[in-house]
């Protein structure tokens, strides 16, 4: 079965963006494990696919796709909650607080500093 490996987001200020994310991912076990040629920065997790926040590959200045979202998943709500909540000590904005948004669906949404959606979750 296929299962998504990579997820990145594109940045316009990468070094207050990786700051962000090594706070907000180091929080839930993931560091970095790649400087990018863009300026940006792979991270991983023991059992985890890859996220980077990087510079378009085009040079273009990254843009915040419409629909567009990542998520996180995680083993409780409690580890919901406090990712949504580290990521707004940090200065990302409130995109949905956490909550269940169907029977057993537990979701939390943020937009980082850039306006990615990203969200956590837990289902069941």
């Amino acid at each position: 079965m296929a299962k998504v490996a990579y997820f990145t987001v594109g940045s316009n200020r990468l070094d207050e963006a990786k700051t962000f994310y090594d706070a907000l991912l180091g929080s839930i076990g993931m560091t970095p494990v790649h400087e990018h040629a863009s300026g940006g920065r792979l991270y991983r997790g023991k059992g985890t696919g890859l996220f980077g926040v990087l510079g378009p590959y085009d040079g273009q200045p990254a843009c915040i796709g419409n629909g567009t979202m990542g998520g996180f998943s995680f083993d409780s709500a409690e580890e919901v909650a406090a990712f949504h909540a580290k990521a707004l000590e940090l200065g990302a904005t409130d995109e949905g607080g956490p909550g269940e948004r169907m029977p057993g669906a537990y979701f939390a949404y943020f937009r980082d500093l850039d306006g990615n959606k990203l969200c956590g979750y837990k289902f069941g």
